[in-house]
């Protein structure tokens, strides 16, 4: 698959800072920087950067300060909780194995074109964070900590969220892996508030064939993968019901999703990676032209 990849590039639809080699637009012309906020002057400050307009205005001094020109950074947000965890009889992976392959494989696309790649593991609790870094030597950390992931603990993105927003410089890529079965039931309308910060953000909504079809007939006992809870039930007695009630939360996050301006993509485990990544990077090559 990698090799099928390689003569790709991951674009970003937002415009990102600095110039990579003419790969991301920039915002900036000739050597200029976006323009941040002012600052007093201090011994030590740079001349040329006092604005003086301002000092015609106030008469103080006040220094302009610039954002830094950066290629793209790019954190990728694994969902490692309990539920991720699930596999059914129709995939080969579980969802946390195919949300990582997938998160390694844009990884890889990153550094090897001169981008940065990080990782945020996350479940009840930020289980794992590496910031991130486009250094080739880099890769095989990412690669090692998604490996190592288990699904345990609630869904409970809200922490990895946070550790974000904590870190992320503006204009960044956020990309997210997860099944999104959140206790915070807005969970998508908090991934949207990431892009209000500037921040472009991806969805990779990952589910199991089995959540998806529900193929139980016969009586069968439900364990929750988060908690102790447990359900008997009756297969043909409970599947419409369950399929309408997945049909509407489905359609309500594709449309918050498209409302927000996040770049959504459904996943079923049971399909091949490369169904997943080319399309979507086919997205990004048409939005980037």
């Amino acid at each position: 698959m990698l090799a099928r990849l390689g003569t790709l590039h991951l674009r970003v639809r937002a415009i990102t800072e600095g110039v990579l080699s003419g790969l991301h637009r920039s915002p900036h012309h000739g050597q200029s920087v976006e323009f941040a906020e002012h600052k007093e002057y201090a011994p030590g400050d740079e001349i040329r950067h006092i604005d003086w307009k301002a000092y015609g205005k106030f008469d103080k001094y006040y220094v302009k300060r610039f954002e830094q020109e950066t290629n793209l950074r790019a954190y990728l947000l694994v969902d490692g909780s309990g539920s991720m965890g699930y596999r059914g009889p129709a995939a080969a992976m579980t969802k946390l194995e195919y949300a990582s392959a997938l998160a390694a494989s844009l990884a890889y696309l990153l550094v090897r074109q001169g981008d940065a790649a990080g990782l945020v593991l996350g479940a009840d609790r930020v289980v794992q964070a590496i910031p991130p870094r486009s250094a080739a030597s880099h890769l095989p950390q990412l690669v090692d900590a998604l490996a190592a992931a288990k699904a345990e603990g609630d869904t409970r993105l809200q922490g990895a969220l946070d550790w974000v927003v904590e870190h992320a410089p503006r204009r960044s890529s956020v990309i997210v892996f997860s099944d999104l079965f959140d206790r915070d039931e807005a969970i998508v309308k908090k991934l949207a508030q990431l892009r209000k910060r500037k921040h472009e953000v991806t969805i990779f909504h990952v589910l199991d064939p089995a959540e998806v079809e529900f193929p139980f007939d016969d009586p069968t006992l439900f364990l929750s993968m988060e908690d102790s809870a447990q359900v008997e039930a009756h297969g043909r007695d409970v599947k419409k019901g369950y399929l309408e009630v997945l049909h509407r939360w489905l359609a309500d996050v594709t449309r918050t999703a498209a409302e927000a301006d996040l770049d959504y993509g459904f996943c079923r485990t049971d399909r091949p990676l490369e169904d997943v990544l080319l399309p979507f990077l086919a997205r990004r090559e048409r939005s980037a032209a």
